[in-house]
Order: C-alpha cells, then structure tokens, then sequence
C-alpha cells in the first residue's frame, strides 16, 4: 500500500516539475519575445547600447542637446536661445566682414578668391576636428553621400561669393547675397514642402526690394559693376538658397551635430577646391603671392576663418532651432549692418536712398519676426482700423448735433 501510494506521489512531483520548466520556458520565449521586439524597434532610438567590449558613456546625451562652442543651449528656453544665437552670428559675423573686405583690399590679391576659400576650409576642418573631440559623441550620423552635396554647395557658396569680391565692391556683393530670400523660400516650399502665409512671403518682398534699390543707388553713385561679378555672385547666392533647406533637413531627420555638420561639409569641399585648384593651374601662383605677404594673407585669413567658423556654428544652432527662414532673416539683418560698418571703415559715396532702402529691409526684417508670433503679436486689421473710424466719425456728428 505504502509502495502503491508512492507512486502516484512520484507521479505528481514529476507533473509539478514539467510545468515549473513549461512555464521557464514560457517566461524565457516571453522575455525573448521582447528581446525581439526591443531589438527590432531599438533601431528607432537614436542612441545606440555599446556591447561589454565597448566602454560605456559616463552620460547619454539627449538628442535635443544642441551644443554650440561647448555651451548646451538646450538648457535655455527659445526667445534666450534666440538671443543668444543671434548675438554669436552678429558678433563673429561683423568681424569676419571687416576682414574680409581687409584682405581683399591688398594690392594684388583679387584674382586669388578661390585660394583664400581653400584656406579657409582649411582652419575650418582643422576648428571642426578639435571641437568633435571636445564632445562625447564622436560618431558621424549624416551619410556620406549627403555630406558630399552639401560640400559641393558650400564651395558654391562661399568660393564664388569669395572670388566675386574681385569683380564687385563689397558692398554691391552683400546686398546680392541679402537677396536669397526668395530663393530660400521656394527651396522650402520644393525640397522640404513647406508653406509659408502672406506676412513671410511679404517679408522675403520688402528686403529683397529694399536691397535692390540699394544696388541701384550703389551704381548711380559708384559704377563699380562686372558681368562676371554678378554671375559669380547670382551663382553663389542660388547655392546658399539650398543649402539652408538640404542642412536643416539632414540635420533634423539624422540628429546631426554642428561640429560634425562643419568637419565633414568644409573637409570634403577642402578636397574639391584643391582638385580644382589644380587642374587650373591656379595653386602656385597664390601660394606665390601668399607667402610674399605672409601676415596680410595667413594672418588676416586666419582670424577671418576663426571668427567665420564660431558665426556657423551659431547660424547652424538657429537652423536646427528655428528653421532656414528665420536663419536667412538674422543673417540678413547682420549683413545690412556689415554694409553701414563697411562705409564706416572703409571709404565710399553715400546718398539717402541707401536710408530708404534700408528702412524697407528692417519692415521686412520686422514682418518675418511678426509671422514667427502670431499668437503673441496682435496687430489690428484694416478691417477693424476702418469700423473704428467709422465709429469715430459717428460718436462726434452725433456730439455736434447734441
């Protein structure tokens, strides 16, 4: 009896043991599962969980930190964002007009633009290097083949504004690279299918008027004006007009930082501007020209890279922030101030049609500013300002009457 007892008592262990290990094995395919499904949506994430051979970050940094020259501007909230973004592009940028306009005016180095862009790609990589390995995430996210567009438009951009300063006074070539507004906007509208409403499209109206009517007083007073300039120019400010648009998209959908947006965009265009340097013939005889002048050119250029790449490094931080139109409206704002410090500095003619003219940019600074707050900037319609008149009139007849 005792032995027949047992049996079914074995039995019942050897039951109770086979589902203790169903339902391991349930938990494990569970947590499996989940393993599974984590794996599969962890490509979603944009931090990546480094195996036990890699060392462990001491932080993870999110991935809405923008960090501009070390400072986390992530930390402050949009309008001290803004202040500060546009206090580093006026600042550095100002400067870095003044001494552009400085090398420029060395006897001699007009012809050798494309140089001092070579140059200036140079300490811009070299600034870029050193601040990539100031932050912890050294990793490049933008792909390769989207670096070598934007690279091939920067050299655009910069080389042909650069070299059309041999053709046309500075002034004249600050007020074609204000008018890529326009441009910037229909970039918008094609490459990322943006929309914008009437007070946007009014603003991009009045600047670029406003500075066409600049360059026409410009050429009354002083006929300074070249075919070449202004295509060298026109092309130059038709690649800024997409750059904004193709780095604000890139940076936004693959987290980009500015540091890694500035090593790798002005290292590739370094290696398309040397090519292009040297299948023209065009290397020795600036190196010639350079080295005679070595503090008029190196120095000059290095200062004017250094305070050009800490203004990008803002530009980019307000791409990423506030998008490319607010962008090109504050760096057009700074470059009306770079022309009324160039006639500070440097000696030209003046008329008042250049007041005029700048009077119409800063409405359309103003109009861009107001369709950014809307919701904040109540202003009253030509409706209402017409009923209120109306009003007006009716309560003093009536008055009169009594």
């Amino acid at each position: 009896m005792s032995g027949a007892a047992a049996l079914p008592n074995k039995e019942h262990k050897e039951r109770e043991e086979e589902k203790g290990e169903d339902s391991i094995d349930t938990e494990c395919s569970k947590l499996g599962n989940m393993d599974l499904k984590f794996s599969s949506s962890r490509k979603y994430i944009s931090i990546s969980i480094p195996s036990k051979s890699q060392a462990m970050s001491p932080h993870i940094k999110s991935v809405d930190d923008i960090i501009v020259l070390g400072v986390n501007l992530s930390k402050f909230n949009k309008p001290t964002q803004f202040f500060i973004c546009v206090s580093g592009v006026f600042m550095f940028y100002l400067i870095y007009g003044y001494l552009q306009e400085l090398i420029f005016s060395v006897e001699g180095f007009k012809p050798f633009g494309w140089y001092l862009t070579l140059v200036q790609f140079g300490f811009y990589s070299i600034f870029g290097l050193i601040e990539l390995q100031l932050i912890q995430d050294k990793r490049r996210r933008i792909p390769g083949k989207t670096y070598m567009i934007i690279a091939f438009l920067t050299v655009g951009t910069m080389g042909l504004s650069n070299t059309s300063l041999g053709y046309l006074n500075y002034p004249t070539q600050v007020i074609f690279k204000c008018c890529k507004l326009i441009p910037v906007m229909i970039g918008g509208v094609f490459i990322q299918g943006k929309r914008y409403n009437i007070a946007d499209v009014s603003a991009a109206m009045c600047m670029s008027l406003g500075l066409i009517w600049f360059t026409l007083a410009d050429s009354t007073i002083a006929p300074n004006f070249n075919l070449t300039g202004v295509v060298l120019i026109s092309l130059a400010l038709c690649a800024d007009a997409v750059i904004g648009n193709v780095q604000e998209k890139a940076m936004k959908l693959h987290n980009g930082s500015n540091s890694e947006m500035v090593l790798y965009s002005y290292s590739i265009g370094f290696v398309y501007i040397l090519l292009g340097l040297t299948c023209t013939s065009g290397l020795s005889p600036a190196v010639t020209f350079c080295s005679k002048h070595p503090v008029q050119t190196y120095g000059y250029a290095f200062f004017f890279s250094l305070t050009g790449y800490f203004g990008i490094s803002f530009v980019l931080a307000l791409i990423k922030i506030f998008g490319a139109l607010l962008a090109v409206t504050v760096t057009t704002g700074r470059k009306a101030m770079t022309i009324v410090l160039s006639f500070l500095f440097f000696a030209k003619p003046f008329t008042f049609q250049y007041v005029w003219s700048g009077l119409l940019v800063v409405l359309g600074i103003f109009l861009n500013v107001y369709s950014k707050n809307m919701d904040k900037i109540k202003l009253p319609s030509l409706r209402g300002l017409w009923n209120k008149t109306v009003e007006e009139r009716k309560t003093r007849t009536l008055s009169q009457t009594v």
